[in-house]
This record gives C-alpha cells, structure tokens and sequence, in this order.
C-alpha cells in the first residue's frame, strides 16, 4: 500500500504546484466528476459487472443570469466474454445564449492483469449540435456584425480516445473526448472563443484507503488542460463511513471549494449532492453551485452487485 500511496502524493504536489496560478476555467466541469468519468474517458465503458445508468445536473453560480447550467445521462455495461465494454452518453449544457446539446456512443477493450487489475482502452464517437443566440445579446454597438446574426450549426461530429487503468482501490486516467476541432461559425467576424470546438486533455486519479474497521479514504484530482487556457485542477477528499456514507471536500485550485454527500441507499440505488462556492470576488454576485446525482446499477439475477464501487 505504500508505493500507490506515494506515487499519488507526488502527483498531488506536481498538480497542485503546476496550477497554483490559475484563476479560471471556461469548459464546463463536475464537482462529482469521479462519477461521471464515461462523459470525458470511454476508456471507462464497462468498468463494472453490470449494467450502470446515471444522471446528474448542475446549477452554476444560482441567481445569476445566464448562468451555466448542465445535465447529463450515461450509461454502460461490460460485455465480459470479449473484454469489451460500451456505453452512451448525452450532455446538456447552457450559458447564457449558448446551448450545446451532445451523444456519444463509447467502446472500451480491457487487458487484464492477475489480482483484478486491467487497462482499459476506449474509442468515443458521436455528433455535437450547437446554438448561439447572438440576436438576443444587448450589445453597446447595435450595428455589431459580431452579433447580427445567430449560430445555429446542428451537426458537429467528433471522436475521442482514453485511457484506463484500474487496480480496484487505485484508477488513473487520461483522455481526449474530441479530437476534431470543427469550426462553429464559418463568418469572418465570429470570435475565437465561439468559431472552434477546442481539444481538451483529461488526466485523473485516486486511491481508496483503509483507515479502520468502519472508515475509508479516498484522494484524487482531475486536470483539464486546453490550448490557449489556464490549467485548472480540482482536488478531491471523501471519507467512506460503513460502506454507506461518503462525505468528502472539493478544492477547485484558484477558483472554488465546496463539500459533498453521497448515500448508497442500497447495493444497486446512489444519489449524491454537492455545493460549491466561488473562491473569487465573482462569488458575491451568485449563490452558489449545486449538484445532483442518481445512478443505479442493474444485475439481472447475476449474482452480487459489488457496493459500493469506490470509482
């Protein structure tokens, strides 16, 4: 137990004081993200015995207008014999007059390894449909060719790819859920920020530790990188009390912090809530962000459902 614990204190400290200037981040994020790895890792698909379904929703910055606000629904399940694991996703996301509405179908192949570890490779594909309502925007210049018309491009494919490893209490991850970079807006006045569909990088991990007879923890972080933006770095502590409670910590490194709680309700029924505050002056403006999420697993008279699944 010592090694895997040591490898993740390094990687939290390289983390940590490789992002420890950053201020923000634009992609939209998860506080509960160890819960919806398949969103951003097909690698993922298949990683339980059974068949998983999972929704959740976010509530960026309440009562501010605009605001972010997203939702998601995945599923996946292994298909054992041939080490194989699929799955599919949908993503919901809005701010302000931008809407983007995402399916993916996801494909992982395994190579085991003895005492249950194995590493996982995963294809991802699927199409993006995006709409911006630039008309709607109340601008200082009412002659602005930026804002003159609106986007409206309904059909954005894209491909993706990861990587996974798992040795039941350690995961590690890394991937990159679209490869193509689509131009959105093809007018010559369309800003960077809404022309191209940016390449994100996805690196996370995490140990599950024994403390006693009744208590666990588990570290781990996600990094998110993409061109021409600040890394942001999300660090994560929960604690596992009876194997039924999780209470746990986030620190969104430069930008937020805030608490969660999960119940395993029973070996098949999870739901989850988190809240996050905003760590800069722009956290006075809003209340807040919350989380919710419920996933359940289906065995199908197969035997028993390992709960809880610590990743």
């Amino acid at each position: 137990m010592k090694q895997p614990f040591i490898y993740l204190f390094v990687l939290f400290i390289v983390v940590f004081w490789s992002a420890k200037d950053v201020k923000a981040q634009q992609d939209p994020m998860y506080t509960q993200y160890m819960n919806n790895i398949l969103s951003v890792n097909p690698a993922y698909a298949g990683s339980g015995d059974v068949l998983s379904l999972m929704v959740m929703s976010r509530n960026q910055w309440v009562a501010f207008e605009g605001a972010p606000s997203t939702q998601s629904f995945v599923m996946h399940s292994p298909i054992t014999r041939y080490h194989m694991g699929v799955g599919f996703s949908l993503l919901k996301d809005q701010l302000g007059p931008i809407s983007q509405t995402g399916a993916y179908v996801d494909y992982s192949y395994s190579i085991d390894f003895d005492r249950g570890r194995y590493l996982s490779f995963g294809l991802k594909g699927g199409v993006n449909f995006y709409e911006a309502g630039l008309t709607d925007l109340e601008t200082v210049d009412s002659n602005d060719p930026v804002f003159s018309n609106d986007v409206n491009r309904n059909f954005l494919p894209n491909v993706g790819v990861g990587l996974y490893y798992n040795s039941q209490r350690f995961v590690a991850g890394f991937s990159v859920p679209k490869l193509i970079r689509n131009d959105i807006n093809s007018t010559d006045f369309s800003s960077e920020f809404v022309s191209k569909e940016k390449i994100h990088l996805f690196f996370m991990a995490g140990y599950v530790f024994d403390i006693n007879r009744i208590l666990k923890f588990k570290p781990y972080f996600l990094t998110k990188y993409v061109q021409n933006a600040p890394v942001s770095v999300d660090l994560t502590a929960q604690f596992l009390f009876y194997e039924k409670l999780w209470l746990g910590a986030m620190y969104r490194v430069g930008d937020a912090l805030g608490g969660m709680m999960q119940v395993q309700i029973t070996n098949q029924l999870k739901v989850g809530y988190s809240y996050d505050i905003t760590a800069t002056d722009f956290g006075t403006y809003n209340n807040g962000t919350h989380e919710i999420l419920v996933s359940y697993d289906f065995n199908f008279g197969r035997g028993k459902i390992m709960s809880p699944r610590y990743f």
